[in-house]
């Protein structure tokens, strides 16, 4: 059997893509993976998604949007997807051993956030540990924060956590910034920055949620204490594109290539979100350019005839 569409990926733009295909009639098969939700379900309420008022818990969010889906007649396959052959028509998926084939395919594999690799960081997730300034900023109204990195991600984060926290520290290991100059001086002249080099976390504390970290000056050994009410991990996010590998254009950081946002040179398969969208990362822009990649199929459909 030959699906007419297969979305592999889960989050806020594979869930879109599901949407828009099923009410066309494509009852789209997606391949969501173990963790389906991507990173909304490692986040608690959310905020800034249209809609919501009072906010939304990321994973109920996650879950109405995939019940919205399934109404439409979308399938969902709850595994990840082994490997993928762009080369041949109909594109073939492997899924646990099991080959599925669609005419149209929607990538919507995500990123993931890269992290410290420490126990705490884990368990406070979502208690104080963020790696999402833009979006859980607003959370630390005149709380004291660190923001872990030395890129422009971690410039852009602490400058926008100015906007609520009291104060913002920049932990980095190294002993500059590797910002672009001008995003380091917009960081380093702000007043409400300090910044902390040759230095790294050990471990974050706290109960019920962050209170502290102890932190290791790399160049002494010597680790101290330090009381704080939120840990932002700001050190970059790897994309999920090991199964396109040879298949389509990546840039220098793994994320796949497009034009006009979806489009990858293959007619017939379209991508959405996160894995290749390294500037914005929210959910609402996943969720749109999901419906973009959905609009194009449907195009697609609608230049072959069927």
């Amino acid at each position: 059997m030959v699906e007419k569409v297969i979305i592999i990926g889960g989050g806020p733009a594979g869930l879109s893509a599901a949407i828009y295909t099923a009410r066309e009639g494509f009852q789209p098969l997606v391949i969501s993976g173990f963790e389906a939700g991507g990173q909304l379900l490692l986040t608690t309420m959310v905020e800034n998604i249209p809609g919501f008022p009072d906010g939304v818990m990321g994973p109920d969010y996650i879950a109405m949007m995939r019940r919205q889906a399934e109404r439409f007649g979308a399938r969902f396959i709850d595994s990840n997807a082994d490997a993928v052959d762009l080369k041949q028509r109909p594109f073939a998926i492997k899924v646990e051993g099991k080959a599925y084939n669609a005419d149209a395919l929607i990538i919507a594999t995500g990123a993931n956030a890269k992290w410290l690799g420490i126990e705490s960081e884990q368990r406070f997730m979502g208690r104080g540990v963020s790696s999402c300034g833009t979006c859980d900023g607003p959370f630390f109204k005149g709380k004291d924060v660190i923001v872990v990195g030395g890129g422009d991600t971690a410039m852009e984060d602490s400058l926008f956590l100015t906007r609520f926290a009291r104060s913002v520290t920049i932990v980095h290991r190294r002993d500059a910034l590797r910002a672009s100059r001008i995003m380091a001086e917009r960081a380093v002249s702000n007043p409400k920055i300090k910044v902390m080099f040759n230095s790294a976390i050990e471990e974050i504390t706290g109960d019920a949620r962050v209170t502290g970290v102890r932190i290791r000056d790399l160049a002494t050994g010597k680790t101290a204490e330090m009381p704080i009410d939120g840990v932002f991990i700001a050190i970059g996010h790897a994309p999920n594109t090991q199964l396109f590998k040879g298949q389509l254009p990546l840039d220098e950081n793994g994320y796949l290539v497009t034009s006009d946002e979806v489009l990858t040179g293959i007619d017939g398969v379209y991508v959405a979100g996160d894995v290749s969208d390294h500037y914005y990362r929210q959910a609402a822009t996943a969720a749109g350019s999901g419906v973009k990649a959905a609009l194009r199929v449907r195009e697609y459909f609608q230049n072959k005839g069927s």
